[in-house]
């Protein structure tokens, strides 16, 4: 209800008149009764032409009414449900993209998709139609009462009296329906994010011929949120049934009592028509509200797991009206100092991932990172980034300490080329201006021609409005990277990271990218996590980095003199590829 009623208080005018639409319908409804038994007391008993008439005129009336008013509360609920649901998908969605990667590394990507779409499509569902129907039928029956009462007071209270009956089993039955719901929901998220890792990863799914493991896998998924579907299928269906049956059986016990009464003149027909008329609505209102008692809940159990999503909170926020919140310069040179830098993983709280690292990157130098497996490389970006908070030290960019910028202006000063380029759905224009989304074509092409991706990108089907499947599928790995260099170029950032993509390319693709590596990095500071023996010879200074300490900074030269690591590196790399040094791998 917290949730819900946050998104729908800003609409409260159209809330008002779908509750007034909601209210008419539902007063015209409990009218229906009187109509008809005028139409049976003085239509009919009196057999006049005249008053027949007068009756039937009158339901008319009340019909046409009822129509009116059911297309407005239709089209005011619906309305309220879709525009509700459209904007807790997009607060979700921008909570989410804020939440540190941790966050997404933690929890399955695929799982909070689900989360995503079908718990929202249960809340549309649920607030666009089954909250229309419950207050409807909680108006139906507390009118549907009050008539019973205004139209013969012994016969309500035989009513009345069955209540306690019907009230008991649906907390009873709705509290587990809740429980399930809850359940049911997980199980189907599961469902839905094992099907898109496996159609994700499909050509591995299907080289290692896995199908038969997943198509069993995948049942036993499949059966499991099948069986938490039917315990809360059942539940539904016993709380349903009892609540019909103990109402319809009062009213029966009412049409017997009241016909004794008729018969000994008592009450007249009309009255007895009526009252069985107002004591269906209550029945069939009551049976409504038992089965929507049950949507309520599943609803409550999609609303809370979004609400948990909404709850997670960023592991650090910076906002430009806090304190000591320092803007950028327009300028920046680029210089890096890294300060006594200590981090430890969330999961691996025993092993730092980076060591009491202090290192200096001088503006417009290319710095190369080597190092083994695990050695800090890339937690040491993830830092620079501001991915994940330092236990302690700090990181100075011009000077400035960039745990008081905002993360805005901090990744503003960055251009990030990874070794796997992300490439989204839509066209290559699009993937080249994800840097800086109002650049001009003027400015994309040129980027292009530098990073060698014209040519290519011309020679597509529709060139630079040709669309691109899911992460880039269709085009080589080389022309990936290319695209990526070319988004880079066009950020023109002051500092340049890269995760040296050449490592898995061919010779020619290799060597183009080569081509566009001076003009990328030119005016530059650049930070290269190296994998090529040529990029390890062109870079202004190589530190060389293991277990998240760093162990040397120098030249080439300087560190296969000085230092051990570095020299058995180079030479596994000389004896990997003795001919050719610019294409040996650093490991």
């Amino acid at each position: 209800m917290k949730l819900v009623i946050e998104f729908i208080s800003p609409y409260r005018k159209t809330v008002v008149g779908a509750m007034v639409a909601l209210v008419f319908t539902a007063g015209i409804t409990l009218g229906l009764g009187q109509g008809l038994r005028i139409l049976v007391d003085q239509g009919l008993a009196t057999e006049s032409p005249e008053m027949l008439a007068s009756a039937i005129g009158l339901f008319f009336v009340l019909v046409i009414g009822l129509a009116f008013g059911s297309f407005a509360r239709f089209y005011l609920v619906s309305w309220i449900g879709e525009r509700v649901v459209a904007d807790i998908r997009k607060k979700v969605f921008n909570h989410l993209i804020d939440l540190h990667p941790g966050f997404f590394e933690q929890n399955r990507a695929l799982e909070i998709q689900s989360r995503f779409t079908s718990d929202t499509t249960v809340l549309q569902s649920v607030i666009g139609s089954t909250v229309s129907i419950a207050l409807r039928n909680t108006l139906m029956l507390a009118g549907g009462l009050l008539l019973l009462f205004v139209t013969n007071a012994k016969l309500a209270s035989i009513i009345l009296l069955g209540f306690p009956l019907v009230i008991a089993p649906i907390l009873f039955f709705g509290r587990r329906v809740r429980q399930l719901s809850r359940l049911s929901q997980d199980r189907v998220a599961d469902v839905g994010s094992y099907v898109g890792e496996n159609l994700t990863q499909i050509k591995t799914v299907q080289a290692f011929n896995h199908q038969h493991h997943d198509r069993r896998f995948f049942a036993a998924v499949s059966e499991k949120a099948f069986d938490i579907a039917r315990d809360r299928i059942r539940q539904r269906a016993w709380l349903t049934t009892l609540a019909i049956s103990l109402v319809m059986g009062a009213v029966g016990i009412v049409l017997w009592i009241g016909g004794l009464d008729v018969i000994e003149g008592r009450i007249t027909p009309g009255e007895l028509a009526a009252f069985v008329f107002y004591s269906l609505l209550v029945g069939v209102a009551a049976g409504a509200i038992s089965e929507v008692i049950g949507e309520l809940q599943r609803a409550a159990g999609s609303a809370a797991r979004l609400f948990e999503l909404l709850q997670t909170e960023p592991a650090f926020v910076r906002r430009e009206d806090s304190a000591g919140i320092q803007r950028l310069p327009k300028n920046i040179t680029g210089a890096i100092t890294i300060d006594h830098l200590t981090f430890h993983y969330p999961g691996r709280p025993q092993t730092p991932a980076v060591s009491d690292l202090s290192l200096t990157i001088r503006a417009g130098e290319t710095l190369a990172l080597v190092g083994p497996s695990g050695a800090g490389k890339s937690t040491l970006f993830d830092l620079l980034l501001h991915f994940y908070q330092p236990d302690s030290g700090r990181i100075l960019i011009d000077e400035l300490d960039t745990a008081r910028m905002t993360l805005e202006d901090l990744r503003r000063c960055f251009a990030l080329v990874p070794q796997n380029p992300a490439l989204f759905h839509g066209s290559v224009v699009d993937n080249i201006r994800y840097a800086r989304p109002e650049a001009s074509q003027e400015d994309v092409e040129q980027a292009a021609r530098i990073a060698h991706a014209h040519e290519f990108i011309q020679s597509l089907p529709q060139g630079y409005d040709t669309p691109l499947g899911d992460a880039g599928l269709g085009l080589s790995g080389g022309q990936k990277q290319r695209l990526a260099i070319a988004r880079a170029l066009l950020a023109g950032s002051p500092i340049l990271l890269l995760d040296e993509a050449t490592s898995a390319l061919d010779a020619e693709s290799e060597h183009l990218i080569q081509q566009a590596m001076p003009a990328l990095t030119a005016g530059r500071t650049t930070l290269v996590i190296a994998h090529r023996l040529a990029t390890v010879r062109d870079a202004d200074r190589i530190a060389v980095l293991d277990q998240g300490r760093l162990l040397a900074v120098g030249t080439h030269g300087e560190l296969m003199k000085e230092n051990e690591l570095y020299r058995r590196l180079a030479k596994l790399q000389f004896r990997e590829e003795p001919g050719r040094e610019t294409g040996s791998r650093l490991r």
